[in-house]
């Protein structure tokens, strides 16, 4: 299923955005995406169950605990997960969802989609935010430009 560019875009206007699946190593592309949403604003929560702390921020072990709420949610844990991380999401009322795909399977679930579909929630069913996020690296463009040149890039 390929996301649409409406709701990459809804998504993209929510302004707090839990990273959940961050990883504990910095140079971690988990951690890259983290720091490219706060670069550009978004006020960041990571969320990773084994750690309290990523780079001097405040990190949480699940959706559950965060406070003040979250508007969105960018999944970035295997797919055998993802599920339950959208249950979490739904618990606690978020209703934009960012499932993360950037080379193989990502995040995306059929479980977590059907979720999501269930609950009316907005849904980027793969892709990265990365190829839609300004001012980003080349080889975020490249993997744009590919994506167009094979007929699946969101429109």
């Amino acid at each position: 299923m390929t996301p649409t560019r409406e709701a990459i875009d809804d998504f993209l206007r929510q302004r707090r955005i839990a990273v959940v699946g961050v990883s504990r190593e910095p140079r971690d592309f988990s951690r890259a995406v983290l720091r490219a949403f706060a670069e550009r604003g978004y006020d960041t929560v990571p969320v990773n169950p084994r750690a309290t702390e990523l780079g001097g921020e405040a990190c949480f072990a699940s959706l559950r605990e965060v406070t003040p709420p979250v508007d969105g949610v960018l999944v970035m844990t295997p797919a055998g997960v993802t599920a339950d991380v959208v249950r979490d999401c739904l618990a606690v009322g978020v209703k934009h969802i960012w499932l993360h795909r950037g080379a193989g399977r990502g995040a995306v679930s059929e479980t977590a989609l059907a979720l999501c579909r269930e609950a009316g929630v907005a849904v980027v069913p793969g892709a990265c935010p990365l190829m839609f996020l300004d001012k980003t690296g080349f080889a975020h463009k490249l993997h744009g430009f590919v994506l167009r040149a094979m007929g699946r890039f969101p429109h």
